[in-house]
């Protein structure tokens, strides 16, 4: 560890100056992080379970792909070792289109990956693949409940990063400002048939905000920057006058050696946006090390600069890159204004828009340290929505219009991730991270190098040597992460007040009690799994890990869902969750380890836990 100079305790979000935003390509939540202890991944115990009886980790499978088998589980890439272990950093999985990824999704079955994508979009790494991303996790902040904006490629996903819409009808926009709606890469002036997708964009975009209430901002990145600037698809941007603010911050921006070096000045201004150059975006077939190396970079700039305590760094995927994910999306209602529509290639029907399929996401500062899992419903507005309320905290009212009501008010605006009483300014000792590959000009060329050393880089699909589809979580890493922010499902659950846990001991007890907690938090007795009663509400049932056991009236055990108590579970950020029952008091545990039923809430620390006992 690496101890910093600690600064007077900060307080609230007001004590941040710098916001930095930093935004690869095209990854999935489970292709990366479904290993990982502590995380909604392989060992999901809500997975979805469909009307045939088959969790969806069981992707169908069809004789055009395999006669071994009728479905395919998830699969490490490298189970074969070898080159592999090299090759599959510069693979390709599946497509990353509309077309394609609402085909996998399957109407909210979420089991065509495998036949409608490619069997390689079920494949994920695990830590000894990309070390770096999973140590930069695990020392800060993830979030395993942030989606994709829309269920489509790049253009569409960094639109909604840089404005909060991509003009579904019912948006803020009319249609005369990029048309009904954005969902693909199209950067060809007009619209394609039916005016959807029309290039180029001219709807307000959340930088003009910043610049119009003089907020500083700037775009960071270099000549090449693999085109995945959304501002510069936006017309008033292309037609900005040479040295206006729009052309020189958003256009052109500065470079990524300024950033660097604004970063250990602590100069940054309020707003840095981070555009990566192509070989280290992560894209398939850009290596995940090439951008690791990148992330390292920019980590270490924030983290050892002089600005670091007044800083947050927002790291975020934009789209899932044809890579699948379990969790079927949370979206909005049918008909909801701005996020419905029937799909202009006639292939989804009604459908709607997004959010779609987890991301990888992460948060890097003082007040996210520790290896904490953050668990809110977010997508990308959610970083607009976190930057509003941290302008507001700062006196600035700065609110975009142009974002779709149903997002501000369903998508998490981050502030639960961070505990801004107790930040911790300690730097942890992250893993090197190679240099990517140059040719002798200083080039990267990290993909083509790789891909001339291994002719092929798609391992073979293991339909006949699969685990049972009940051992999916033995993929899963042991261990576990406190968890921060509103209570969602998808994780086994060590609830601890007072150094004791709330505990099942098991047939013939009737009632649960409280034990001893443990530092590993690794008792099965002590672990719970909730169900909730409606997809982002705060109502759930409790379940036990050791036998099944709902929470009934009181402190009772019982065997059934049917009877079992509703709690209303409620997260103070710094605190932690209380557990409110349906008269209105809370569970809590006394100084001698009883559980007993009181009228004031008492805040339980969370932990999400993953162990195979």
């Amino acid at each position: 560890m690496i101890p910093l100079l600690s600064p007077a305790l900060a307080g609230s979000i007001a004590d941040i100056e710098h916001v930095v935003l930093f935004m690869q390509e095209n990854r999935a939540f489970d292709h990366y992080f479904g290993s990982m202890a502590g995380v909604r991944g392989f060992s999901d115990p809500n997975v979805q379970v469909n009307s045939d009886g088959k969790p969806v980790w069981q992707q169908a499978a069809n004789s055009a792909l395999t006669t071994n088998t009728s479905y395919l589980l998830p699969w490490y890439l490298n189970y074969e070792g070898g080159s592999f272990l090299n090759a599959t950093q510069c693979m390709v999985a599946g497509n990353n289109g509309w077309e394609d990824n609402h085909a996998a999704l399957n109407g909210g079955l979420n089991n065509h990956w495998a036949t409608n994508n490619t069997p390689w979009s079920w494949g994920h790494f695990k830590r000894s693949d990309i070390p770096v991303q999973y140590s930069i996790a695990d020392a800060w902040t993830i979030g395993d409940m942030y989606q994709e904006s829309v269920i489509a490629s790049t253009n569409p996903n960094r639109v909604t990063w840089a404005s909060g819409s991509i003009n579904v009808p019912g948006s803020p926009q009319t249609k005369s400002e990029g048309g009904y709606p954005y969902i693909d890469n199209n950067e060809t002036p007009g619209c394609e048939a039916n005016d959807f997708n029309c290039y180029p964009l001219t709807w307000k975009t959340t930088a003009e905000f910043y610049q119009d209430a003089g907020v500083s901002w700037s775009i960071y990145q270099d000549a090449d920057n693999f085109d995945d600037n959304p501002l510069a698809w936006f017309g008033q941007f292309q037609e900005a006058l040479t040295g206006s603010p729009l052309s020189t911050k958003g256009m052109v921006g500065q470079s990524l050696d300024d950033f660097y070096a604004q970063a250990k000045n602590g100069t940054l201004p309020a707003i840095s946006y981070i555009i990566g150059p192509a070989e280290l975006s992560e894209h398939p077939p850009y290596s995940p090390r090439d951008g690791a190396w990148l992330q390292k970079k920019i980590v270490d700039a924030v983290t050892q600069g002089a600005g670091y305590a007044k800083t947050a760094l927002i790291i975020s995927y934009d789209e899932t890159g044809g890579w699948g994910d379990h969790v079927t999306p949370f979206h909005s209602p049918s008909g909801t204004a701005g996020e419905w529509l029937n799909d202009p290639y006639n292939l989804a029907g009604y459908t709607y828009s997004g959010p779609g399929f987890r991301l990888p996401f992460y948060i890097v500062s003082p007040w996210t340290r520790g290896g904490h899992v953050f668990t809110e419903h977010a997508d990308h507005n959610s970083q607009i929505l976190f930057i509003e309320n941290w302008l507001a905290a700062k006196g600035k009212n700065v609110v975009t219009n142009q974002m779709v009501p149903w997002r501000r008010n369903n998508m998490s605006p981050l502030l639960n991730a961070f505990d801004f009483a107790n930040p911790d300014f300690s730097i942890p000792d992250l893993p090197d991270a190679p240099v990517p590959h140059m040719t002798a000009d200083g080039v990267y060329d990290g993909s083509s190098y790789c891909e001339s050393l291994y002719a092929v880089t798609r391992p073979q699909v293991p339909y006949a040597s699969q685990v049972a589809p009940d051992k999916v979580g033995s993929f899963s890493e042991p261990g576990f992460k406190e968890m921060r922010g509103a209570l969602t499902e998808g994780r086994y659950i060590v609830f601890e007040f007072g150094g004791y846990a709330l505990t099942n001991a098991g047939k013939p007890a009737r009632d649960f009690t409280a034990t001893k907690a443990s530092s590993a938090h690794s008792d099965l007795a002590q672990r719970w799994v909730v169900h909730a009663l409606a997809t982002a509400g705060s109502e759930f049932t409790i379940s036990s890990a050791r036998d099944g056991r709902y929470i009934g009236a009181h402190t009772g055990l019982i065997n059934s869902a049917s009877g079992a108590e509703i709690y209303t579970v409620e997260f103070l950020a710094g605190e932690g969750y209380a557990l409110k029952k349906e008269n209105g008091k809370y569970v809590t545990v006394d100084g001698s380890g009883n559980v007993q039923i009181a009228g004031d809430a008492s805040y339980f620390k969370a932990y999400s836990v993953t162990y195979s006992n």
